[in-house]
């Protein structure tokens, strides 16, 4: 019985190359034709997440945000079997039931990245088995249920077990990275887990009318056909006596409870957008000899009268059915291809293609591309069209009159000159250093948590009383200045809150970008705070400017 299984096994490796080799020969014209999803739709991302989508749509970020993508949930059944001292078997006869063999499982499964997801599943089956070869090990440990039963001579070792499985595994994908198809139809991947398991083995010991049974005498490993013959029609398979179980192990519901690790090997085919169906062989361990009832390994293979414990493992090879649950989301990220963005951002930018093919400021950087759009002539630029600003004061080089500004200096005025405070001086400029044309919009400074770019309710008010000046005084700029020069994260994150700070009253207050001046690194104030006043008459500076550490954003 044995060798069926495996015929059956290969019987579905077959079955599932199949269907990998009809996935590759139609991947361009199926239905999952062009693979991914519209990387702009806000709708598809977490809010948490679209700060960076925000910047993203904006140019100020390359990479778009991950988007929500759906569960999957799953039913299973298949075969169970015990790898243990006694032989697993699946016959069909009224000794060895085939429920005793069978198992269902249910399970949810949920993808944080392109790669890796969790799994939790339940498993419940039955198991059973026997040797066709007699076995002793048992005489002299009064604890045997075939000792206490009163066998003395030599017996057939049986068993039927009934097992429940919960675990939360992680699952590898090994095949949605693509480079010359849109997605997988057929996805494989590896799984390894923890869990707790019960299991309940009980063995048939005596026959409808109690006795003991009269196990064959000339029993040998050569004739084992002609025995387990005989074996079946002396089994009444009512499995009346409980097997041996340490005392100190824990019980739940009448049965063993155990840890446990399991691993195995699987695959899905793609039957709908949230349909699929898996193919899966999983092994479980939990430490423990007597899953099967026995702790006493007797077999030919082993000498003879092996008696060191051997711990049992178990097997679920499954076919399950999983559907695909969630409302504004895309396909669980295992069935993604990372590539696609990429892909198609080159085949399909976001801005017309006939734009590709456009200079407009003559910067030698194409204007799908270009940060910075309206260079003047002759200006050396970066490799995203902006001009380059050699001491990072938000003035270019070719504005700056003061090329080389320390940092202690800054900010600068519209000439890239800064001032250097008295060391008397306070850090931030008094209100009465503003020139009185736009007296009324206040001086101030904005707290941020440590380590965070993200506004609070304090400063959302505070941030609303700005908004209202500006809209009194609608000639005058804004200075919003962010501090921390220390490091390149903390460089970042001044950058990321002055950046919070100018998104919030352009897509919350209506305020025109245009009318804010963007600078960040300033070495003289609170590292954890963003600055604001009015523009000196005449002052000038970028709205907006490419973040100096892209990499050192939260995703």
């Amino acid at each position: 019985m044995a060798s069926k299984k495996y015929l059956l096994l290969a019987a579905f490796v077959t079955l599932f190359s199949s269907f990998g080799v009809k996935a590759q020969d139609g991947g361009n014209s199926g239905m999952y034709r062009g693979g991914g999803y519209d990387f702009s739709d806000t709708t598809l991302i977490p809010e948490k997440r679209l700060p960076q989508q925000k910047d993203f749509l904006n140019n100020q970020y390359d990479f778009p945000a991950q988007p929500r993508n759906q569960w999957e949930v799953g039913i299973s059944g298949g075969l169970l079997n015990v790898s243990g001292d006694v032989k697993s078997r699946t016959i069909f006869n009224r000794a060895i039931k085939p429920m005793n063999t069978m198992a269902f499982g249910l399970s949810v499964r949920k993808a944080w990245g392109y790669v890796v997801s969790t799994r939790l599943e339940f498993i419940h089956g039955s198991a059973s088995g026997y040797n066709y070869s007699g076995a002793g090990g048992y005489s002299g440990h009064p604890t045997s249920p075939w000792t206490q039963a009163g066998y003395t001579g030599n017996v057939f070792y049986n068993y039927k077990t009934t097992i429940n499985e919960l675990s939360v595994q992680m699952i590898a994908a090994m095949n949605n990275l693509k480079f010359h198809r849109a997605r997988n139809k057929v996805s494989y991947y590896a799984m390894l887990g923890l869990g707790a398991m019960t299991y309940n083995t009980k063995l048939d010991l005596k026959d409808a009318g109690g006795n003991n049974y009269k196990f064959p005498t000339n029993a040998t490993y050569d004739n084992r056909k002609e025995i387990t013959k005989e074996l079946k029609s002396m089994y009444d398979g009512k499995y009346e006596t409980d097997a041996e179980a340490a005392g100190n192990r824990g019980k739940l519901a009448g049965g063993t409870l155990r840890g446990m690790y399991t691993f195995g090997l699987g695959g899905q085919v793609r039957l709908s957008q949230k349909l699929s169906l898996q193919i899966e062989d999983k092994i479980t361990g939990a430490s423990d000899d007597l899953i099967d009832g026995q702790r006493w390994q007797e077999w030919p293979s082993s000498g003879g009268s092996a008696l060191t414990p051997q711990y049992d493992l178990v097997n679920y090879f499954s076919v399950g059915l999983n559907v695909n649950l969630g409302g504004k989301s895309v396909d669980p990220l295992w069935w993604m291809n990372p590539l696609d963005y990429s892909y198609n951002e080159v085949k399909h930018p976001k801005i017309p293609s006939s734009n590709c093919d456009k200079d407009a400021d003559g910067d030698g950087i194409s204007d799908c591309f270009d940060r910075c759009p309206n260079t003047p002539g002759g200006v050396s630029v970066d490799s995203h069209g902006c001009p380059f600003d050699t001491d990072g004061d938000g003035v270019p080089d070719y504005k700056d009159k003061q090329l080389i500004t320390p940092t202690e200096c800054q900010p600068v005025d519209a000439d890239g000159v800064g001032k250097c405070p008295d060391p008397e001086c306070c850090s931030r400029i008094k209100p009465t250093e503003v020139k009185q044309e736009c007296g009324s919009i206040p001086v101030g400074s904005i707290p941020f948590p440590a380590g965070s770019p993200k506004l609070n309710s304090s400063a959302t008010n505070q941030l609303n009383s700005l908004s209202n000046s500006m809209r009194a005084n609608p000639n005058c700029k804004v200075v919003i200045i962010g501090n921390g020069s220390g490091s390149k994260v903390e460089q970042q994150r001044s950058w990321d809150r002055v950046n919070s700070v100018i998104n919030y009253m352009v897509e919350k207050q209506g305020i025109d970008r245009e009318r804010f001046i963007f600078q960040y690194g300033n070495a003289t104030g609170d590292s954890n705070s963003v600055d604001y006043r009015a523009a000196s008459p005449g002052e000038e500076g970028p709205s907006n400017l490419p973040p100096p550490h892209p990499n050192l954003q939260k995703k």
